[in-house]
C-alpha cells in the first residue's frame, strides 16, 4: 500500500497546500457527542439523508422547515401515535416531497428509533457505543434493521450524526485502488468492505487522523478536481 503521506501530499496539491487542504477537512468528529443526541433529531436526520438520496439535496434542504412541520418535529412516540389517515394525508402535503415510500420509511423508522432508544436508554447512545473502528459492521446494521438505509445512505446518516465516519465514494474508491487495495472499481461486497476498513483504521493508527479526514484527503486526491469554493459547502456536514 502506498504511504498515506504520499496522499495526502498529492490532495494538498491538487488543493493549493496543505493550510487550504487542512481548512476543507472540518472538525474531526467525536463519537461520544453522538450520545447526547435527542431520538427527534435522530430520526430527523435519518429522514433527511432518505429524502435526499436521489434527489436533488438543495432541494430537500430548502423544504426542511416543511418536513419538520409536517412530521411533528420528527418526535417519535408522537409519530407512532398518528393514524393511518395522517400518513395518507402526508402523500399530498405540499409542505414535503411527496413520495409514499419515503414518506412510509419516516413511519417505520420512528418506530426502529424508539426501540433501539427504549432498549439502549437513547438511539444516540446506542451509536457512541458502537466500536469506532467497526463502521462497517454498524452501516450493515443500520441497513438490516433500519427501512431504506442501505448503501451510503447508511454512511451519509452517520456522517450527518457526527459519527466518525468514511463515505466511500467514486473517487475514494478509485483513491484506494490507485494506492494497491485490491477492491473492485465499485465495491460492495463485504470483503471488499471489510478491506477497506482494515486499511482505514490502519491508517487512522499510523497517521492519528480521523476517518473523517481521511476519507476527505482520499477522495481530494484523484479524481475531478473541483475547486475549494465547491468544497467549503460540505466541510461542516
Amino acid at each position: 500500500m502506498a504511504d498515506f503521506d504520499a496522499i495526502r501530499s498529492r490532495a494538498a496539491e491538487r488543493k493549493g497546500g496543505d493550510a487550504v487542504l487542512r481548512s476543507l477537512l472540518g472538525p474531526s468528529p467525536q463519537n461520544a457527542a453522538v450520545a447526547k443526541l435527542t431520538d427527534d433529531r435522530v430520526l430527523a436526520n435519518m429522514s433527511q439523508r432518505i429524502f435526499s438520496a436521489g434527489f436533488v439535496w438543495s432541494v430537500i434542504e430548502q423544504k426542511w422547515p416543511g418536513f419538520e412541520e409536517a412530521f411533528l418535529g420528527f418526535e417519535p412516540k408522537r409519530l407512532l401515535f398518528q393514524s393511518d389517515d395522517f400518513w395518507h394525508d402526508l402523500t399530498s402535503d405540499a409542505r414535503i416531497v411527496r413520495n409514499p415510500q419515503k414518506i412510509k420509511s419516516v413511519r417505520e423508522n420512528a418506530a426502529f428509533v424508539d426501540k433501539v432508544s427504549r432498549e439502549h436508554g437513547g438511539f444516540g447512545k446506542f451509536l457512541a457505543e458502537w466500536p469506532a473502528d467497526d463502521q462497517v459492521g454498524l452501516t450493515a446494521w443500520l441497513a438490516k434493521n433500519g427501512n431504506r438505509l442501505g448503501g451510503n445512505t447508511g454512511q451519509y446518516l452517520l456522517r450527518w450524526l457526527g459519527w466518525d465516519t468514511f463515505i466511500l465514494s467514486k473517487d475514494m474508491a478509485a483513491a484506494l485502488r490507485g494506492a494497491g487495495l485490491d477492491i473492485a472499481e465499485a465495491p460492495s461486497s463485504q470483503k471488499d468492505m471489510r478491506k477497506i476498513q482494515d486499511q482505514i483504521n490502519a491508517w487512522v493508527h499510523d497517521t492519528g487522523l480521523s476517518r473523517t479526514h481521511i476519507s476527505r484527503i482520499l477522495a481530494m486526491s484523484t479524481g475531478e478536481n473541483r475547486t475549494p469554493d465547491q468544497l467549503r459547502h460540505y466541510v461542516s456536514e
